[in-house]
């Protein structure tokens, strides 16, 4: 039987080092992030320069030409203030019900795997099933929610609200939609957030009074606020960028005032054809939810409890 000699011993023990491992294990994953993302972002970026329209990936390079006539677009301004109101307001929503629900669901309690199976259901139904739901929810005609809110008086009698109709309306119906389809990604990381909180912790807090109001804020808010963190940038960057429940919803509608920049985009690089101004649209959020993720990652490193 033949032996290994020093050398090929020497050489399989530096291969399994961590600085040589890791970087062989990753490198896929790497790759495979890298072609998939990297490659259309390059070609946006490319084509947010020139006059390409559909038909072809090539066109004349014209400069920023594209992202100053998308400026000066009425639309697109409506657009762009729509999309930082839908995140905000939305995140808000997510952020608060996530929490109420993850201190719920860390108790012990009979029936607690229902509740939870029956939270976790919008996160893995289809989203255009959940939308087209929504949409029911909330037609001119038939909506049940013009239903309850007549039977609870909080609408007057006959009175029927035009939910994706009228601008104000139907933001409101977009944000609705969108919070109930993030808000169980957000409860079960918050929920993984409270479960990791050491028990001897809460005891010791319990020991010394801190029960109530004064162990959410001086214990539990933050021992999870770096999960927390994570939770927020995840759904900002799935809102900014997400365009289905606008546009399964509302399509933009009424009159071009529920556009996203996402359905904007779209609008005119998709349909309308005009690929340069579409993606000068879609890379407009890029250095804003860059900056944005940067800024949070920091925050939850700061904030992180050793």
């Amino acid at each position: 039987m033949a032996r290994r000699g020093p050398t090929g011993l020497r050489l399989r023990d530096r291969l399994e080092e961590r600085r040589f491992l890791a970087p062989a294990l990753i490198a896929p994953a790497v790759l495979f992030i890298t072609l998939l993302v990297g490659g259309p972002l390059v070609l946006a970026i490319y084509l947010s320069f020139t006059n390409a329209v559909a038909g072809s990936l090539s066109g004349g390079f014209i400069g920023l030409d594209n992202f100053t006539r998308e400026w000066s677009n009425p639309i697109f301004r409506d657009a762009l203030k729509n999309t930082f109101i839908f995140v905000f307001v939305s995140q808000v929503i997510v952020l608060v019900l996530a929490k109420i629900l993850a201190n719920f669901l860390i108790r012990d309690f009979r029936g607690k795997w229902f509740l939870r199976f029956l939270i976790i259901l919008p996160w893995a139904a289809p989203i255009s099933l959940g939308v087209i739901g929504w949409k029911w929810a909330f037609d001119s005609l038939y909506s049940w929610v013009n239903w309850i809110g007549r039977a609870v008086h909080i609408l007057g009698p006959g009175s029927e609200p035009q939910w994706t109709g009228e601008p104000k309306l139907a933001m409101a119906a977009i944000i609705t939609t969108h919070a109930w389809r993030l808000l169980p990604f957000a409860t079960i990381i918050i929920l993984a957030g409270l479960a990791s909180i050491p028990r001897d912790i809460e005891d010791a807090a319990a020991v010394d009074g801190a029960t109530g109001w004064r162990r959410m804020v001086y214990i539990t808010i933050p021992l999870v606020a770096p999960i927390m963190t994570i939770a927020l940038l995840f759904g900002i960057v799935f809102t900014a960028t997400d365009m289905i429940v606008v546009y399964l919803l509302t399509n933009g509608g009424p009159f071009n005032s529920t556009h996203m920049i996402t359905t904007w985009a779209f609008q005119t690089g998709i349909v309308s054809g005009a690929l340069g101004d579409g993606a000068a649209v879609s890379l407009y959020m890029l250095p804003i939810l860059a900056v944005v993720a940067v800024l949070m990652l920091w925050f939850a490193r700061r904030v992180e409890v050793t």
